[in-house]
C-alpha cells in the first residue's frame, strides 16, 4: 500500500492580512497563512502570545490567532517547523498607526458624494490597459469591455469634482477582478487585498486618498461582504467547503430581501435570498462562518488603515447572514466610532428600508441590530418618476416626495441617509427625462432635502444611456477622459453650450451646499403640494431656506400666506442659483413651469 506523503519544503504563498499596526483596538489578529500543505507545520511566532491554532479540512490553509495588544511596532517573524527545523518563515510587520486614525471623521450629511465607474471615467496611464496578470484585454470598442479607465485618470480630474462641489468620492470597486468578461464592474473580485493592476496599484490608490484629503475631499471604497467572483483564488482552492453557501454547488437568489424581516416567511425562502447566488459568477461567502466574517472585517479594517479611507458604501448589503453583516459592521465601527459606512438596501418600502439602518425601532421588534448608519433612500430615488407625469393626480406628481419623506419618522437618522436620483445600476435620469429642466428639478430636491446627496458621474454634463442595451450603456465613457476625445467636458470650453447648462446650475447648487449648515443638519416643514407646486423649507436657529419645485409645465401662481410659519417674518428670498431677490413678504408668488428656487430668507 503506498501512503501519501506530505512535502516536507511547504512554502508559503499568501499570508492575509499583510501586516497590521500597532496600538489597535483589534489587537487581536487572526492570519491566515496560505501554502501547499502549510497546515502539516508547527507554527511559532517571536515574541507574540498565539491565542489559537486553527486548521482546516484543506490543509493549505492554517489561521493564527496572534494578541498584538501593546507590542510596539516592529517585524514579528512566523516560522513554520517541521521536527524543530524551521522550513520557511514569514516577517509579519506592526505599522506604526497615524495619529488620531481611530477617531476619522466620515462622510455625513455636508458632503455630496460624487460615484464613478472608474473603467469609465478617464484613462490616465493607457500603458495598463493590458496587463498580462490578469486574463480580459482592454477593448474600447466592446460597450461591456474594458475601456482603461483607471486611478490615474481619476487623480488628473480630482480638481473637476472640487469644480463641481463634490466632497467625496465613491469608486465602484477597484480590487482586482479576473473575469474573463464584464470585469470592468469590479463586483466578482479575486484578489481583495489587490488593487486590479489594469486601474493601477495599492500605492496608487493611497495616492488618490492623499491627492482628495489634499482638496478637504473624502475617499470612499466599495465594499462587497456579500460575493467574490468564482476566479478568487480562494474560491479556487475553498478553506473549508462552507467558506461560501453550497446547494451543493450553485443556487441563485430570489432577490427578495423582505424575506430577511418577514415574521411570516417559509425558511426555504429566506435561506435562498441570503445563501443564493447573486450570479452564477460570484460564490455566495458564508458570514456565518465565523473563519469568513472574521475575515472580512480584518480586510476592511485593513483598508481603512492602509488608504486612509473615510468611508464605505457597502453592495448588495440586505442579502447578507443579517447575523454575520451585523457582526462586521460593529466590528469596523467600533474600531472608527466617527466613520461612516451605507448600506445598498435596494427595497421599494420606507419601513424595510429603515428595518436596516443602525438601532431602528423596527428591526428591535425582532431584537435585530445591523449596527449600520446609514442606508440609501431608495423610495426618493423611486420618487424621481414624478417628472415624467403628464399631470399631477392623488398619486402622481410632486406629491410623490411628499409622501416620501411622510415616513420620515421611520428613520432612526434621516441626516444619514443617502440621497439620489440614479445610480451605475439603475435607469440613467437623462435617459428617463431628456431635458435639462428635469434633471435641474431633481437636483434641486436632491440638493436641499435630508440627508447626503450622490451624484452619478456624467449626469451633471448631460450624460444618458439606454439600460435595455445593457449595463454597459448606462456606464459610458466620460467624454474627455480619453486621449483623441473630440469633446472634453472636464473643461468648460471643452463642453457644449448645453452641457454647460448642466454643469453650471449643478456646480451653483453644490458648491453653494458645502456650507449651508442649514441643509446639512437643519430641520423640514413640507407642505402638501398644489397643482404640482411643491413648497418646503429647510431652517435652524440662524437661517431659513424656502424651496420651491413647479413640476407644472405651466407657470405657477401661488398664496404666500399659506406659508407664514416659516417666512415668518421674512420680507426677501435670495435665489441660490439666479441671484435674484424675491419679495416673500408679497401676497403671491409666480414661478414658470418647469423651474425651481432655492432662497435664503432674510
Amino acid at each position: 500500500m503506498l501512503l501519501a506523503t506530505v512535502a516536507v519544503n511547504a512554502q508559503i504563498e499568501k499570508v492575509e492580512p499583510p501586516f497590521w499596526w500597532e496600538g489597535m483596538h483589534r489587537s487581536s489578529v487572526q492570519v491566515m497563512v496560505y501554502g501547499e500543505d502549510i497546515a502539516t507545520l508547527t507554527p511559532e511566532v517571536s515574541n507574540v502570545t498565539v491565542t489559537a491554532i486553527t486548521k482546516t479540512e484543506n490543509p493549505n490553509y492554517v489561521f493564527l490567532t496572534l494578541d498584538t495588544k501593546g507590542l510596539p511596532a516592529g517585524n514579528y517573524p512566523i516560522q513554520f517547523k517541521k521536527k524543530n527545523k524551521v522550513k520557511t518563515t514569514y516577517n509579519f510587520e506592526l505599522k506604526e498607526r497615524r495619529e488620531g486614525s481611530a477617531y476619522r471623521k466620515g462622510f455625513d450629511s455636508s458632503d455630496m458624494i460624487y460615484l464613478i465607474m472608474p473603467d469609465r471615467f478617464a484613462n490616465g496611464n493607457p500603458d495598463n490597459d493590458t496587463m498580462e496578470a490578469v486574463v480580459e484585454k482592454g477593448n474600447r470598442d466592446d460597450l461591456n469591455g474594458r475601456h482603461g479607465g483607471d486611478i490615474a485618470g481619476v487623480i488628473e480630474h480630482l480638481d473637476y469634482l472640487s469644480e463641481l462641489g463634490a466632497t467625496a468620492l465613491w469608486s465602484t470597486p477597484l480590487c482586482e477582478d479576473n473575469d474573463k468578461a464584464y470585469s470592468y464592474h469590479g463586483y466578482a473580485q479575486s484578489d481583495v487585498y489587490k488593487i486590479d493592476p489594469r486601474y493601477g496599484t495599492n500605492e496608487e490608490y493611497v495616492q488618490l486618498g492623499k491627492e482628495l484629503h489634499k482638496r478637504d475631499m473624502k475617499l470612499i471604497l466599495d465594499y462587497v461582504t456579500n460575493h467574490w467572483g468564482l476566479e478568487h483564488w480562494m474560491i479556487q482552492d475553498l478553506p473549508t467547503y462552507d467558506w461560501i453557501h453550497q446547494f451543493p454547488g450553485y443556487a441563485q437568489s430570489n432577490y427578495r430581501m423582505s424575506t430577511q424581516m418577514d415574521p411570516n416567511a417559509a425558511a426555504v425562502d429566506a435561506r435562498y435570498c441570503m445563501d443564493g447566488w447573486f450570479v452564477p459568477t460570484m460564490p455566495d461567502l458564508n458570514q456565518s462562518n465565523p473563519l469568513v466574517v472574521n475575515y472580512l472585517i480584518q480586510n476592511a479594517i485593513w483598508w481603512v488603515e492602509y488608504a486612509d479611507l473615510d468611508g464605505f458604501r457597502v453592495d448588495t448589503y440586505s442579502y447578507n447572514d443579517k447575523e454575520g453583516i451585523a457582526k462586521w459592521t460593529k466590528a469596523v465601527m467600533d474600531e472608527y466610532p466617527n466613520f461612516n459606512i451605507v448600506g445598498e438596501v435596494w427595497l421599494h418600502d420606507q419601513a424595510q428600508i429603515a428595518y436596516w439602518q443602525k438601532d431602528s425601532q423596527i428591526s428591535a421588534i425582532q431584537s435585530y441590530n445591523t449596527y449600520l448608519p446609514s442606508v440609501m433612500d431608495f423610495t426618493l430615488h423611486d420618487a424621481m418618476s414624478a417628472f415624467g407625469k403628464e399631470h399631477a393626480g392623488w398619486f402622481d406628481g410632486t406629491i410623490q416626495f411628499y409622501e416620501n419623506f411622510v415616513n420620515d419618522f421611520l428613520y432612526p437618522d434621516v441626516n444619514n441617509l443617502l440621497v439620489f436620483a440614479e445610480n451605475h445600476d439603475t435607469d440613467r435620469f437623462n435617459q428617463r427625462f431628456q431635458n435639462v429642466a428635469d434633471y435641474k428639478l431633481a437636483m434641486t430636491i436632491i440638493g436641499t432635502v435630508r440627508g447626503i446627496p450622490q451624484l452619478y458621474y456624467g449626469s451633471e454634463i448631460g450624460m444618458a444611456g439606454d439600460k435595455g442595451k445593457g449595463d454597459g450603456d448606462i456606464r459610458r465613457d466620460f467624454p474627455g477622459g480619453w486621449a483623441g476625445d473630440t469633446n472634453n467636458a472636464f473643461t468648460a470650453n471643452g463642453r457644449t453650450a448645453e452641457q454647460n447648462e448642466y454643469f453650471d446650475f449643478t456646480s451653483k447648487l453644490f458648491t453653494w451646499r458645502k456650507d449651508a449648515e442649514v441643509i446639512h443638519t437643519g430641520k423640514t416643514t413640507q407642505y402638501i403640494p398644489q397643482d404640482d407646486v411643491y413648497v418646503y423649507f429647510r431652517y435652524n436657529e440662524e437661517a431659513t431656506v424656502m424651496v420651491v419645485v413647479n413640476n407644472a409645465k405651466d407657470a405657477r401662481t401661488f398664496n404666500l400666506n399659506r406659508f407664514a410659519e416659516n417666512i415668518k417674518g421674512a420680507t426677501k428670498g435670495t435665489d441660490v442659483i439666479s441671484g435674484k431677490t424675491m419679495d416673500v413678504a408679497a401676497e403671491t408668488m409666480t414661478i414658470e413651469g418647469k423651474t425651481s428656487f432655492v432662497l435664503e430668507l432674510k
